[in-house]
Formats: C-alpha cells, sequence, structure tokens
C-alpha cells in the first residue's frame, strides 16, 4: 500500500511538474505582475505591504543606473517597499519602489491606504526598468521615487537624490515650467493634461485622497508650489 501510494506520487511529479514547483507571483514580487484579491488573501494583505533594507539583488538592478556613479546617497539610508496597488480598471497589481528610511513606513501606509479605498494608480516598478530615465518612466506612466539626478530645470539634486520624493502617475499629473516665451511639460507626452480645468483618469487633485494622505503626513504636493507646477510630486 505505501508503495503504490509512493509510486502515484511519483506519477503525479513526473506527469505535473509544475505542480511541485508553481509559485505564488506574490512569492517571487515581479512588480508590474496582477494578482487576484483571491491570491492576495490566501498569501496574507499585511506580507504586501513591506519594507527591507536594499538587497544584492537589488543594487545590482539600480547599480550604474538610479544609484549612479558618485551617488552620495549611503544604501543604509534607503528602502526597498513592496505594496499593492490598482489600476482604474480595478486590477490589482505588485507595486515597487525605493524611498529613504525616513518615510518609508508613512509611504507603505499611505499606499495600503490608497488601495484599501481603490485609489487609481496605473504602474509601479523601479525606474532602473527604464534605465534610470526619468523622461521615459513618466511618459509610461510610473510612479517612482528613488534616483540620483538633478532637478528639470538644473543645478542642485532633486529631492528624489535622497528618496524624499515621489511621483504619482506622472504621465497625467506633468511638471510645468512657465517662461515668458515657453512652457515645459515634463514629460512631453502630456501636453493635453497640462489643462488642469479637464477631466481625465488617474488625475490628481488638492482634495482627493492622494493628495490629502500625503499631506496628512507632512509632504508638500508640487501642485501648490508657486514658479512651476509638479502635479505628480509629492516631496519631505
Amino acid at each position: 500500500m505505501i508503495m503504490k501510494l509512493r509510486l502515484g506520487i511519483t506519477l503525479i511529479f513526473l506527469f505535473f511538474p509544475t505542480f511541485a514547483t508553481a509559485q505564488s507571483p506574490l512569492e517571487s514580487w515581479e512588480a508590474g505582475k496582477s494578482v487576484t484579491m483571491a491570491q492576495v488573501e490566501v498569501f496574507g494583505l499585511d506580507k504586501c505591504f513591506t519594507e527591507q533594507g536594499i538587497s544584492d539583488e537589488i543594487f545590482e538592478r539600480m547599480k550604474g543606473k538610479s544609484y549612479k556613479d558618485g551617488c552620495t546617497i549611503p544604501l543604509s539610508e534607503l528602502r526597498y517597499i513592496k505594496v499593492l496597488h490598482i489600476t482604474i480598471d480595478k486590477e490589482i497589481r505588485l507595486g515597487e519602489m525605493v524611498v529613504n528610511r525616513a518615510i518609508s513606513r508613512e509611504v507603505i501606509a499611505i499606499f495600503r491606504e490608497l488601495f484599501e479605498a481603490k485609489y487609481p494608480i496605473e504602474k509601479m516598478v523601479l525606474v532602473d526598468e527604464y534605465n534610470a530615465d526619468d523622461n521615459a518612466s513618466m511618459a509610461d506612466n510610473n510612479s517612482s521615487a528613488f534616483n540620483y539626478r538633478t532637478i528639470p530645470s538644473g543645478g542642485r539634486l532633486s529631492a528624489h537624490s535622497r528618496g524624499m520624493a515621489i511621483d504619482i502617475n506622472p504621465l497625467y499629473n506633468p511638471y510645468i515650467k512657465q517662461y515668458p516665451d515657453k512652457t515645459i511639460i515634463a514629460p512631453k507626452e502630456a501636453k493635453e493634461y497640462a489643462n488642469r480645468n479637464t477631466t481625465f483618469p488617474y488625475k490628481i487633485e488638492r482634495d482627493d485622497l492622494c493628495c490629502q494622505l500625503f499631506r496628512q503626513y507632512g509632504f508638500e504636493w508640487g501642485g501648490d508650489y508657486k514658479s512651476i507646477k509638479d502635479y505628480q510630486h509629492f516631496e519631505k
């Protein structure tokens, strides 16, 4: 009887190898992948909103990209966070972000509230997936944080260089700088969303939940800036 049982188990593994090796996408956490609420419940909601130090594996993705040569921010000051987010089509996706350890728990709490309220965020993968090209990341409506770079107008380092700023749904909430003879909109693909008097998906407004939560935790919103408007941007 025991031999028959062992033989049966062996046959299952031979003919259905994925039965033994199948892994929940939540276990491997490939950011951008979609999951179901049933999978989340089995895995555990609390485990979907976590932080950790920058592992060797994560650093390999960042090295020479968001973490450029000459970066003055110690890795010990940064945290890799995992969160869930939901698209405007109610699709649950795995998200990831690198932020400063000083704000990591607050950011996780904000994203959890946004997820539970079904606030739409389209995409959230490391900017390194775009070779740390901020314009490419914004054009793809990717929400991100740490990236060792200067501000769009040049010169000083951005708060993103310290992981103290977060951009949410950037395609629909562009950076806008007006000059006497021209207007700069970043990303350039966001020109139609520069008019904040119109209605469109993923639009951030002062009284919406995203803005309220970030401001509740002490973040400044770029939409309140005077000399520029940076509707995607939350900074502390």
